[in-house]
């Protein structure tokens, strides 16, 4: 078919525009691995746009690789993911299967005063005090439990719950199935395409937490990666990663390069395994209320 004067403009300006988005978006990425790989000296001395490493060198991710607080760093995380990402799963499915059933006595005052925790908080000092008092600072129990529920997953999972066909329920339950089985034996099975996705949410968002732990814990053995990596960020020398060499500042430089992409790197490896199931369930009937 053939286009316009207006369509074929239209076509030009989207392109253009979208040409920049992507550079603005992929070229701090490409200037972060093309610093955390460059030579330590030359890096230092350079001052213009990055599009390739200045010289070569390894040096960065050899110190970062070696240093026992990025392993532990590391293990927390996976722990803060793993364990954080499933008692997520489980209770937002618990609560979006219930108040997902249309026979549920107050269904509609608990949705109200759910989706009004959208909108209205306690804030973080009124957050900080109830974990404190509940003895939960300094724990891991203090990372998994006060976010275990986000009010916007929950919403996208309820809708999608809804969208099943009550006859499938009421066949189960007609079969002597109870709550519990219907939702663990039925519901979920048939909704792995918006559990993948929810469970995308919650994996990135305990991947990338830095503000619940850096408020509730203490300990440096709890420490999660990205407080690490702030530690690792903030400092100007090279003695936090435990080399001690005589151009530790440039050095230093290369390893905070190093360590952003050793902590991003795996989170973003991950995505292209489960974006298919953004486009089969991430806003599955979500017009629907």
């Amino acid at each position: 078919m053939k286009q316009s004067a207006g369509e074929r403009i239209f076509d030009v300006v989207n392109y253009v525009l979208l040409s920049m988005v992507i550079i603005l978006t992929v070229y701090p990425m490409v200037y972060i691995l093309n610093s955390s790989i460059s030579d330590p000296d030359l890096l230092l001395m350079s001052r213009s746009f990055m599009l390739w490493p200045e010289g070569f060198s390894l040096q960065a991710y050899e110190l970062v690789l070696q240093n026992p607080k990025i392993y532990n760093g590391y293990l927390n995380t996976l722990f803060y993911v793993i364990v954080g990402t499933t008692l997520n799963l489980l209770m937002t499915s618990l609560a979006a299967y219930a108040l997902s059933r249309p026979d549920l006595y107050g269904r509609k005052t608990m949705m109200k005063l759910i989706t009004f925790t959208m909108f209205f908080g306690g804030g973080m000092i009124p957050t900080f005090l109830l974990v404190k008092n509940l003895g939960l600072v300094d724990s891991r129990l203090a990372i998994l439990i006060p976010g275990i529920i986000s009010t916007f997953n929950f919403l996208i999972m309820r809708t999608n719950f809804q969208n099943i066909p009550t006859e499938l329920i009421e066949s189960a339950k007609l079969d002597g199935a109870n709550d519990f089985t219907v939702l663990f034996r039925i519901i979920l099975p048939i909704s792995k395409a918006i559990l993948a996705v929810m469970a995308l949410y919650y994996a990135v968002d305990h991947w990338n937490d830095f503000m619940g732990p850096l408020l509730y814990l203490r300990s440096q053995e709890l420490y999660p990666l990205q407080i690490v990596l702030r530690d690792i960020l903030l400092s100007n020398s090279v003695e936090a990663m435990g080399a001690g060499t005589d151009s530790g500042f440039a050095i230093g430089e290369n390893i905070k390069y190093a360590t952003i992409i050793v902590s991003t790197l795996p989170i973003m490896l991950v995505y292209p395994f489960i974006q298919k199931y953004f486009v089969q369930g991430a806003l599955v009937g979500a017009v629907k209320q």
